[in-house]
């Protein structure tokens, strides 16, 4: 009865022509011990409260000490397996849930649009009942937000958005996570986003606020991100007692960053438009111009692959730069999230300051 409910408040989830479903979202000092995600999705960090965001967090950094650091074998998932449908080509995302699923002995298939029959000569419907049977998780990196909200409402097994045009809700917990490492803790934090209104920053409004870090937006006119999620994240920020701030200078959004991120400016699907937007973006590269408006102690993401027109070799390549930790990161929170949707696994290392 419980995933049925859940389905059904997804298929509901937020779409970029439907209304957007309001969650009551706790913010501030939590207790994470009690928390259990399993059974859940992960289509978007919208549905999930502080608490769960960090129980995703606290997971991912004991799977990786324990791993990573100690050398521990941890079959979590022995005998389960993973459906990975990839309609987008991908590095960072196929390769940390391959090695990620396998590493902690299950067993992932990856499946294109060449591979299985999804929406050509079988239903979606079909194909969600169809893999629900066989496997035990599915991830999903799509076009259509919306071919996510009916694998989950029609399957009977977790799914998780490994990218939509929407959200890319896992590359988002690997920039907390790597930010996490780096700072010693999120609250407080302001972080500065300076390029498209794109599915990660949607990613990052919906969810830093619940984490007491603040947000400074800079986007060109005409690129902004989508005025429906804009306006719950302001409400969501006024909830949780940050600050949020949207602007079309990219220097004037840098002022006082602890943080400065940016992404591609063309997404896979937008090569025709290629030169309007290079023109549009024009002066908002990142370079140490940009970080001399930051703060003393700031550092650079991207979730890559990266472009010498986002941002300059000088602070790409600099040592406050985390886009390599970052892009690794990817695979231990990914690990976290399959752990945390399959098992009821408790994390046995101290829980991180958040």
């Amino acid at each position: 009865m419980m995933n049925f409910t859940l389905r059904n408040l997804l298929g509901r989830s937020i779409s970029l022509s439907n209304k957007y479903s309001v969650r009551s979202f706790r913010c501030g000092q939590v207790m994470l011990s009690a928390t259990s995600l399993k059974g859940r999705h992960l289509l978007t960090l919208k549905d999930f409260n502080g608490e769960e965001i960090k129980q995703l967090l606290w997971t991912s950094a004991d799977l990786k000490l324990r791993i990573k650091e100690k050398g521990e074998m941890l079959p979590l998932l022995q005998g389960k397996s993973i459906a990975m449908i990839f309609e987008k080509r991908s590095t960072r995302t196929r390769i940390s849930t391959e090695t990620g699923f396998a590493l902690l002995g299950g067993h992932p298939c990856f499946l294109t649009t060449q591979d299985i029959h999804l929406g050509i000569n079988e239903s979606r419907k079909d194909t969600a009942r169809v893999l629900s049977g066989m496997t035990d998780l599915i991830l999903a990196r799509v076009y259509k937000h919306s071919e996510l909200q009916q694998l989950a409402e029609d399957g009977s097994i977790p799914v998780i958005n490994g990218l939509s045009e929407l959200y890319h809700p896992i590359q988002i917990l690997a920039d907390y996570l790597t930010l996490q490492e780096h700072f010693g803790s999120l609250t407080g934090l302001t972080v500065t986003w300076i390029g498209d209104g794109n599915n990660v920053l949607h990613s990052f409004l919906l969810s830093a606020p619940k984490l007491g870090m603040h947000l400074r937006v800079a986007t060109p006119k005409g690129f902004e991100p989508d005025a429906t999620v804009s306006q719950f994240a302001k409400s969501l920020s006024e909830k949780c007692g940050t600050k949020m701030f949207f602007t079309n200078d990219p220097l004037e959004a840098a002022s006082g960053a602890n943080v400065l991120v940016t992404d591609t400016w063309i997404s896979m699907g937008q090569e025709e438009e290629k030169a309007e937007r290079l023109k549009a973006f024009h002066g908002y590269q990142i370079t140490m111009k940009t970080g001399q408006y930051a703060a003393p102690n700031w550092v650079f993401l991207h979730c890559l692959p990266r472009k010498p027109e986002e941002v300059d070799d000088e602070v790409f390549y600099a040592t406050n730069s985390l886009v390599f930790q970052e892009a690794e990161n990817r695979k231990w929170t990914i690990m976290g999230a399959m752990v945390s949707m399959l098992t009821d696994y408790t994390p046995k290392s101290s829980k991180p300051k958040f």
